[in-house]
């Protein structure tokens, strides 16, 4: 086997966090990055802005408050850019507005990586086995208005992931599981203050709650899915019809517990038994008692679980709800990732398509698989309009 399919292998799965002794991995991480230009172009943020296409993503529960009945989207993503050309993200999304208070949505999401080229042997003269790792997710979301101001969502998602290589002595069966949301959307009126006008907006959502995704059918090694919360707020200024601001704060943790020290005895020195006891520990945790240990379990205390927790400011500009302009900020701390970029986006909406992009500058120490990266969405909406307040 080429030494690069385990690099690249290896780099996706560690893309999103530093390698620390208490940073947080998951399986799947691709159902963490942001598959929209839109919401990357605010520093990855969607659980609290205003209904696009792309909601499913980051809050289905906004769907309820589109204009449009119905809309289609499509998102290419490239990524490790500097190191490849043929790994990419991709997603397409449709959603249904049924009536004023339901609506409906489907996505599927694909990551690719590429092409490698394997041998069994160094011989140059052997012919290459051609094998194409990937992994998706197809998602269902169900939406509905408890209230004028107010509504929620439920989704369930299936999961494949086809990263082993089959050979003589190994099984490359894909593995999957499956997880479910809940997600909650707030707007308020447009409420008339002395010299512009302005609308709130809030929203959560629980994602990724879900077994384990096992790679070789065994529970003891089995990954945690990457469950996430998200919690937003944002607020609007309509400065008048033809321009309005909004901006927008989002905080997000992963509800995974945290690895713990492998020092078990306390004595300074970590031994090659103590480090598999710590990690078989690690794995025995069940993923629904995961969930609850992770706001309470990092070893370093309040303080740590604090730092779990990224956030994320963004600010779009619309003129006339035909041209966008967007930007980030993006903060994990050191100690758990790294991950620190600011961001640019650009949209342009002509009759029923929407064309947005966005562009990522990384400020941390640790390489962002998606820096140097444009990022492009599509979407179409048609269909009835609907008056909102």
């Amino acid at each position: 086997m080429k030494k690069t399919t385990l690099i690249l292998i290896c780099l996706f799965i560690a893309t999103l966090a530093k390698a620390q002794e208490r940073t947080i991995t998951t399986a799947v991480p691709f159902l963490l990055v942001a598959a929209d230009a839109r919401a990357a172009g605010m520093a990855d943020q969607g659980v609290a802005t205003s209904v696009d296409a792309f909601s499913q993503q980051w809050n289905p529960a906004k769907y309820v408050f589109s204009e449009d009945k119905q809309g289609f989207s499509v998102s290419y993503t490239p990524y490790l850019t500097d190191l490849v050309n043929d790994v990419s993200l991709g997603q397409i999304t449709y959603f249904n507005k049924i009536n004023d208070r339901n609506a409906f949505a489907a996505s599927f999401r694909y990551f690719g990586f590429g092409d490698i080229a394997l041998r069994e042997t160094d011989n140059p003269l052997e012919q290459e086995r051609i094998v194409s790792p990937n992994e998706f997710a197809l998602d269902g979301s169900y939406s509905l208005k408890l209230s004028e101001k107010f509504s929620m969502a439920v989704a369930g998602r299936y999961i494949r992931s086809n990263l082993k290589i089959a050979s003589e002595n190994i099984d490359a069966s894909p593995a999957s599981s499956f997880a479910v949301d809940v997600a909650g959307f707030y707007q308020s009126e447009e409420i008339a203050y002395s010299d512009f006008n302005g609308r709130w907006r809030g929203g959560f959502n629980i994602q990724n709650i879900g077994p384990k995704i096992k790679y070789d059918n065994d529970e003891i090694n089995a990954n945690f899915l990457p469950a996430n919360l998200k919690v937003g707020g944002g607020f609007d200024f309509i400065l008048d019809e033809y321009n309005k601001i909004g901006l927008g704060v989002e905080f997000s943790k992963l509800l995974v517990p945290t690895p713990q020290d492998p020092d078990l005895n306390g004595d300074g020195t970590v031994t090659a038994d103590e480090r598999n006891q710590n990690r078989e520990d690690y794995r025995s945790i069940g993923w629904a008692s995961g969930i609850f240990k992770s706001f309470g379990d990092a070893p370093g205390g309040f303080s740590e679980e604090l730092k779990e927790i990224t956030y994320s400011i963004g600010a779009e500009y619309m003129y006339q709800d035909s041209f966008a302009f967007r930007m980030g900020y993006f903060h994990e701390s050191p100690e758990k990732g790294a991950r620190k970029f600011f961001s640019l986006g650009a949209g342009f909406k002509y009759n029923v398509v929407k064309v947005d992009v966005s562009y990522l500058f990384s400020t941390s120490n640790v390489k962002n698989p998606l820096e140097n990266t444009l990022r492009f969405s599509l979407t179409f909406n048609f269909g009835d309009k609907y008056e909102i307040y």
